[in-house]
């Protein structure tokens, strides 16, 4: 099979990124190793850089039809008032709220705005195992399908797989460990009428939980020292459930099982380097990030954003004047994306890393006392709340569509 893109990985960069293609009128294939995008405790914060984005692809309309929550800030929790840590309300431009939407109505909007275009193919329950390599350059991939390996010949591959992603390791890309001190349990509980609205965090000694309301249930994640979740089981659900009930006594864990839970092993990492002559790594392939601030799918989509304006004007004239097979992208064009996406991955990793370690891990070993945390962030003045929300709404550099229909 020849193409001019292949993407390797359905998740919001790879998506987004397809569509962009796709909507220029470049053809490609796009690989999604799953059946269907449903899978629980998958990112789904949607920041308000993504949504002006969706704006400006004609898809707002539907995005607001997917049934979702909105809020203005994030805060931490006393046992009586959320205070807040972030506050988005003052933010430039029409978009000053943080939505919580379902991973798959999202990815599901996205590809299905990407089917409507002629040029663009998704296949399903297919995974990129291996690269075609000549000499220095990738000329596409090795996709397994039930049981069986095709060839897809393309101009530009694009590593878009996640943080364990295949297609990295396959050519020796090694990203840095950054490190992080914990890791996250995911799980669900009802939620009732009394119940606080808010999106918080709230500190104890030696964890703290975070509370995201879903209408009726509530998404909780329990941040727990890197490595201690073996710890936690063998001291019994009894005690897991006290440890939640003791943060929040309003909750009713007495229904939960260890099978509810999901293990999230949170890593802080990137890439030295994001590409090959012929090879582009974007996303989580190119950059975990920690789960604070809910970054991830919004870092992914923006390095989407990126590519797209930077190589659909070649691409297209690649098409336009094509031989049998098309050459593949210079290597040195990918490298601008890498210099344009550096600094607002490694500033954002920056500020994680700065809150991992001065509270969250402090938090965690039980040095830090819940009290004065609530303390300092009633002290905190509203001008640094309104640019925590900037910082975590929009990101160092929002990018915005440019490339042609």
């Amino acid at each position: 099979m020849e193409t001019t893109v292949v993407i390797a990985g359905g998740g919001p960069a790879g998506a987004m990124l397809g569509l962009l293609l796709a909507r220029a009128g470049i053809d490609l294939v796009l690989l999604e190793k799953h059946a269907d995008f449903f899978r629980d405790f998958r990112g789904d914060t949607i920041h308000p850089s993504t949504i002006q984005v969706l704006d400006e692809l004609d898809l707002l309309d539907d995005f607001n039809a997917i049934p979702h929550r909105e809020f203005a800030s994030f805060g931490l929790y006393t046992g009586e008032e959320v205070v807040p840590l972030a506050d988005f309300r003052g933010l430039p431009g029409r978009f000053r709220r943080l939505a919580m939407v379902p991973q798959w109505d999202f990815l599901k909007l996205i590809t299905d705005a990407a089917g409507k275009h002629p040029n663009f193919r998704m296949m399903m329950e297919t995974r990129a195992v291996g690269v075609i390599r000549e000499g220095d350059a990738v000329r596409g991939v090795r996709a397994e399908s039930d049981g069986r390996v095709t060839e897809i010949r393309a101009a530009l591959t694009v590593a878009a797989d996640g943080r364990q992603s295949d297609l990295r390791a396959a050519v020796g890309l090694k990203p840095v460990d950054i490190g992080a001190p914990m890791d996250v349990l995911w799980f669900r509980l009802p939620r009732h009428d009394g119940h606080p609205d808010d999106v918080f965090l709230r500190p104890g000694r030696g964890t703290a939980l975070v509370s995201i309301n879903r209408g009726d249930y509530w998404q909780m994640a329990y941040l727990i020292p890197k490595g201690g979740y073996d710890g936690l089981r063998a001291r019994g659900i009894d005690a897991f459930r006290t440890g939640i009930t003791g943060l929040l006594p309003y909750l009713d864990p007495s229904g939960l099982t260890f099978d509810d839970v999901r293990l999230l092993t949170v890593i802080v990492d990137r890439l030295p380097k994001w590409h090959l002559p012929g090879l582009l790594v974007i996303g989580d392939a190119a950059h975990a990030m920690s789960p604070i601030g809910g970054v991830g799918i919004n870092l992914a989509i923006q390095d989407a954003i990126a590519a797209a304006n930077l190589v659909t004007g070649p691409l297209q004239r690649a098409q336009a004047n094509r031989r049998p097979v098309l050459d593949p992208v210079p290597g040195s064009l990918l490298a601008k994306l890498r210099r344009r996406r550096w600094y607002p991955t490694a500033a954002t990793q920056a500020v994680q890393v700065q809150i991992q370690n001065r509270i969250i891990a402090r938090v965690l070993a039980g040095d830090a006392d819940a009290g004065a945390i609530l303390a300092a962030a009633r002290r905190i003045p509203p001008p640094v709340r309104h640019l925590m929300g900037r910082a975590i709404g929009l990101g160092f550099l929002p990018e915005h569509v440019r490339s042609s229909h």
